[in-house]
Parts: structure tokens; C-alpha cells; sequence
């Protein structure tokens, strides 16, 4: 039974950077891990990539042929690959059974709020007996005004109740918040 995550959220949250340090982390245990990329558009990837959406279709490609701008053509792409479920079975197929899975997906959140195909696909996943958990990085900048955190959260509980899977919220960027300013408790009230 294989059990894995599917590393959720917005653009630029860090979901790239996490599935890049989950890969060290288990290679540093010598744990077997497969980073499976689910975003068409990310070209430059920090980590070495299992299997990638790329060789079964590409963000460049639907853009030409069906004249969408970029979230229309990643919309597409993930239509694609629900309606070729059978590509990612086969490319997962190849992996140790084993070894943990990280799927990292594209930043765009109605991917994973209100379109219906990302769900579909972890269904079809769970029926296949994987076992996932949703891992969704957010920008930890969010968390210095309370009108952004509220939103974040917001965002977080409408993506767990369309996936329906275990969820975690990581606050990625940590390290960059002191350029927000001081969090004293004068800017925590207002």
C-alpha cells in the first residue's frame, strides 16, 4: 500500500522547495521517496523527478494548439491527465511499492478548491490503495495581517473540504518574516 502527499497552494508558497527538502530529508534516511510532478509549466525543478506531466502533455503545447492563456491551459492539463489516469498509474506502477510519493502540483488554488478533476484523480489514487495526505504551504507573510490570515485559513478549510484527504498547513518562509516588521502585540491588536 503506498502512501504519500500531495503538496498543495498558492503560487510561489514554497510547494517546490518542500518536495525538494521531503527528497533530502529521506535520502539523508535512506528512505526511498518519488517526487512526482503534477505542474506542466515548472520547468526548472530542484529535484529529480520521477515522473512528470511534462512527457505526457505540457502547458506550451495546449497554449498553441487551443489558443488558453496559462490558467486555462493548466486547467486543461489536469483535465488531461484525470482523462489519461491510466499514463499516471502506469508511470506510478514503475516505483518500489514502498517508496513514498510526493505529488507536487501547480500553484493554482482552484485546482485543489472548486475544480473537480484534482479530486477525481486522488480518488482514482485511493482506489489504487494509495494512502495521501494534503501538505499545503503557506506564506508565513500572511500570518502579519490578520485580514490575510483569515483569508489563508479560509482558502485551507475550503481546500480540505473538496479533497476530502488529512491535511496539514506548513507556514513556509519563516525566515523571511522579520522583514514584515516587529509582531508586537500593539500590531497584533490593530
Amino acid at each position: 500500500m503506498p502512501f504519500g502527499e500531495i503538496v498543495i497552494g498558492a503560487p510561489g508558497a514554497g510547494k517546490s522547495t518542500y518536495a525538494h527538502g521531503k527528497y533530502q530529508l529521506f535520502s539523508a534516511l535512506e528512505r526511498p521517496i518519488a517526487i512526482v510532478n503534477l505542474d506542466p509549466a515548472n520547468k526548472s525543478l530542484p529535484y529529480p523527478c520521477a515522473i512528470s506531466i511534462s512527457s505526457l502533455i505540457t502547458l506550451e503545447d495546449v497554449m498553441q494548439e487551443f489558443g488558453l492563456g496559462p490558467n486555462g491551459a493548466m486547467l486543461y492539463c489536469i483535465e488531461y491527465l484525470e482523462a489519461n489516469f491510466d499514463w499516471l498509474v502506469e508511470e506510478l506502477g514503475r516505483l518500489h511499492p514502498d517508496t513514498w510519493v510526493v505529488f507536487d502540483l501547480p500553484g493554482q488554488v482552484e485546482l485543489s478548491t472548486n475544480h473537480e478533476s484534482l479530486k477525481h484523480i486522488i480518488v482514482k489514487l485511493g482506489k489504487h490503495d494509495y494512502r495521501l495526505a494534503a501538505v499545503n504551504p503557506c506564506d508565513a507573510h500572511y500570518i502579519t495581517d490578520a485580514a490575510k490570515y483569515i483569508l489563508v485559513l479560509l482558502l485551507s478549510l475550503r481546500t480540505m473540504l473538496q479533497l476530502e484527504l488529512p491535511h496539514v498547513n506548513v507556514l513556509s518562509k519563516i525566515d523571511l518574516l522579520s522583514q514584515f516588521g516587529d509582531l508586537g502585540e500593539e500590531q497584533a491588536l490593530s
